[in-house]
């Protein structure tokens, strides 16, 4: 297959897998009143993509759907300042789900298969929920006087608190499905 063939045969799977990856988003086990969700593995068409075509698709593939993600459900911050729009956009849309395209560096660390893809899918799984973290105590923390149970709270605290609630299980589900989809047709993992 000639190199030009190549690369728009990854062009158009990435594309499809945005196209999944936003379907999946839109199905949600569970939703916080002030953003964030368990969704039935969205996250898994990015990693899938870091897997197959290297980190540099990966974060290309992430970075337009951060775009994506904005345009269908973006929220405002609560400050309504320059400084807090942008920390909004970075932190909680383009790092947060850009980065998941760097599942396959983090899995390169294992030498065997199934292994790297559970640390490579946990790792970016968690450095999504740092950037919610971080904007949750930085951007959103205000909206913690909504909850009875966190009055009272660090900051800090009720970030984690908030935000591990919905991205601890969608970590879970994300690792799993990576794991059980690499066993059963592992060249959907592998670099083509």
């Amino acid at each position: 297959m000639s190199k030009s063939m190549t690369k728009t045969r990854t062009l158009v799977e990435c594309a499809l897998m945005i196209a999944v990856g936003t379907v999946l988003a839109n199905i949600k086990i569970f939703e916080m009143p002030f953003g964030g969700s368990v969704t039935l593995l969205s996250m898994l068409p990015f990693v899938m993509v870091s897997f197959r075509h290297g980190v540099k698709w990966g974060l290309a593939t992430g970075f337009v759907n951060s775009l994506l993600q904005m345009l269908l459900g973006f929220y405002a911050p609560p400050a309504g300042t320059a400084i807090a729009f942008a920390g909004v956009v970075l932190l909680d849309y383009v790092l947060a789900f850009t980065l998941l395209g760097t599942a396959v560096w983090f899995a390169h660390f294992f030498k065997n298969k199934l292994v790297g893809v559970a640390a490579g899918t946990a790792a970016v799984c968690v450095i999504r929920f740092l950037c919610s973290f971080v904007s949750g105590a930085l951007l959103w923390g205000s909206y913690q006087s909504y909850y009875e149970w966190a009055a009272g709270l660090n900051v800090w605290l009720y970030s984690f608190i908030y935000n591990g609630s919905y991205m601890l299980p969608e970590m879970i589900l994300t690792v799993i499905g990576a794991v059980v989809l690499c066993k059963a047709m592992p060249k959907f993992f592998s670099a083509e």
